[in-house]
């Protein structure tokens, strides 16, 4: 009908009579438009389904992603793989000990013609910033993200400058017993919607990786693997518009809630999820339903994102480290304590 959004990704929605109806054909839509994805990024990507998933989530949710695992598990090509997708630019930075944030931000600089300072724009003034081994960078530097992340603006000599849309940082690193990294800090890693493990891919998925790159594959190249753009922004936009009609119960609601408050009394944490962990997870929890098909939420699609929503927003006790304990048994062992909404 004249003047109705359409679905995203080329899909076409038949008439409804009832806006309910009309939302639930939406998220039907939004479920092929997932596995879409997961087709063309199959492409490329090997053994990293879920990882993968997550990423999507990330993206459709309107947030972060902080990727770690150990040099070589495709962290840099899941990015690129993503940018292709969607059809938007990526600029990609590699986070040394001595970039300053000027060399992110960007800076003012004097024309000696003109007699006048004009901006010199940094990389995150793209759609998709790559923060490679952001952890590698002391945190003066990576604080340089923190209002990008947060406000979707920079502030450069006191002069506010809005930044594309979308604008998701997607940002890689190694495990912090690695030699030459630093600790994320605390404000830091709560701007970032999901951590992502990437652990080494199965056997079958590395013989088959193998047998590509034997075949030619150039993962520089991703041109030659025929990457098809399923979203350019205005899709993307409309898609997370109606992931918001994605209903969700009162009694998930307190649910979450509750996760959160145990979250910060519990005896193995010295530091519980904040607030905005507990909006993160209702968003992904809204998006993991929508990829599912359905237009509600259940107490599983909670389950089933909520350890990439807390494990980095937590900060364990030092005996729970003691006892070998990490952040992710710790947050099951949480869940584990509260009574499942019917």
């Amino acid at each position: 009908m004249p003047g109705e959004s359409q679905p995203p990704g080329g899909f076409v929605h038949d008439e409804a009579p009832g806006a309910s109806l009309r939302e639930v054909i939406f998220v039907k839509h939004i479920q092929k438009l997932y596995q879409a994805l997961r087709t063309e990024a199959a492409k490329v990507i090997v053994g990293q389904e879920e990882v993968l998933t997550q990423l999507f989530i990330t993206l459709l949710a309107g947030g972060h992603a902080l990727l770690e695992g150990v040099p070589g598990t495709a962290k840099t090509l899941m990015a690129k793989t993503l940018s292709q997708l969607i059809h938007a630019p990526l600029n990609r930075v590699q986070f040394t000990p001595d970039l300053m944030p000027s060399d992110i931000i960007g800076t003012n600089v004097f024309n000696m013609t003109t007699n006048q300072f004009t901006l010199r724009r940094g990389p995150v003034f793209t759609s998709i910033l790559l923060a490679d081994e952001i952890n590698r960078a002391p945190a003066k530097t990576q604080a340089a993200l923190l209002e990008a992340m947060e406000e979707r603006q920079v502030t450069i000599d006191g002069e506010q400058y809005i930044l594309p849309e979308p604008f998701l940082v997607i940002a890689t690193q190694n495990p912090l017993e690695y030699e030459g990294t630093y600790p994320l800090p605390e404000a830091q890693l709560d701007r970032f919607f999901f951590k992502i493990r990437v652990d080494y891919p199965g056997a079958e998925a590395e013989e088959v990786m193998l047998a590509r790159f034997d075949n030619g594959f150039n993962p520089h190249n991703l041109a030659q693997m025929g990457l098809r753009p399923l979203l350019n922004p205005e899709q993307l936009a409309s898609v997370r518009q109606h992931i918001q009609t994605v209903k969700v119960e009162e009694g998930l609601l307190r649910y979450i809630t509750q996760f959160s408050q145990a979250s910060r009394q519990s005896r193995d944490l010295f530091l519980g999820g904040s607030p905005r962990a507990s909006v993160a997870l209702l968003m992904a929890a809204k998006v993991y339903a929508a990829l599912q098909g359905r237009g509600y939420v259940t107490p599983d699609d909670i389950k089933a994102v909520i350890l990439p929503v807390y494990r980095h927003r937590v900060i364990l006790k030092p005996e729970t480290t003691l006892e070998g304990l990490d952040a992710d048994t710790a947050v099951t062992r949480i869940l584990n304590t509260l009574e499942v909404p019917r």
